[in-house]
């Protein structure tokens, strides 16, 4: 018998739990704190634009009236915006039960982060990887810790020069730099899932694709693709939501599964 679709009727009450949602501001992060706050738990929205963060905030504090509900300030292409991050989120919290790393860009003119690395790699994949190693022992201190990454079908047509991962000495092509990004964020969740087990922790890590969704996402593609490909390809946000959502929800969500 085939599987019923999972909804979010399927998330399981999320009371006493704290999760940090990167990108947490619009699109898909948005869906997901709206939909953990209804939940009970306790949601951090982590974002680079304060008034966005807290439009958001204060709209799913709207939805949610009794949510706990915070926020800290996050630029992903800043490696010191990361670690003032995680510092302002070990000064506050003693546990840390969900990381979900939602944020990203997709396919923008070629430009560097602020320590010079490409935009694409820097942002979706080494932000997040700095993120996930400092709240690490945060995490691993809290039982049943869950760390879920969100990737994207890009990455697994995606491939990775390891030579030249910035495009110092080759042509830039946006939408294969994305799908090296997304390709690096599932080898990351692939070998932290490898370690955790090793480690024998229970703490657990699980990648996921929304599919076709629209967000602010595509906001750098044409015209053909913002205007026609992506509304009739695509999905509501509150739908490409879910795969990360059971990622770190679902019971039955294996450690390194996708």
């Amino acid at each position: 018998m085939a599987e019923s679709k999972w909804t979010y009727d399927h998330i399981p009450n999320q009371s006493g739990r704290v999760v940090l949602i990167t990108g947490a501001n619009s699109g898909l992060g948005y869906q997901e704190a709206l939909m953990m706050a209804k939940k009970g738990a306790e949601v951090i929205l982590a974002g680079r634009d304060r008034n966005k963060v807290h439009t958001a905030l204060n709209t799913i504090a709207k939805q949610a009236p009794n949510a706990k509900l915070s926020h800290v300030m996050l630029d992903l292409a800043d490696l010191n915006s990361v670690s003032e991050c995680v510092k302002e989120v070990q000064r506050k919290y003693e546990r840390l039960d969900m990381l979900i790393n939602n944020a990203g860009v997709m396919i923008p003119p070629f430009s560097h982060t602020k320590q010079g690395f490409e935009l694409q790699f820097g942002t979706n994949h080494l932000g997040h990887f700095a993120l996930t190693g400092q709240l690490l022992p945060l995490i691993l201190q809290t039982p049943n810790s869950r760390i879920a990454s969100m990737t994207s079908l890009a990455g697994m047509a995606g491939s990775i020069d390891f030579s030249d991962l910035h495009y110092e000495n080759r042509r830039y092509i946006k939408m294969l730099a994305y799908g090296q990004s997304k390709l690096a964020n599932l080898m990351f969740i692939n070998g932290l899932a490898i370690r955790l087990k090793n480690a024998g922790s229970k703490t657990i890590a699980v990648a996921a694709h929304p599919g076709g969704s629209t967000t602010n996402l595509q906001k750098s593609g044409g015209f053909f693709f913002r205007r026609i490909l992506t509304p009739l390809t695509s999905q509501p946000a509150s739908e490409g939501a879910l795969p990360i959502l059971r990622a770190v929800c679902d019971p039955k969500a294996a450690n390194g599964s996708f």
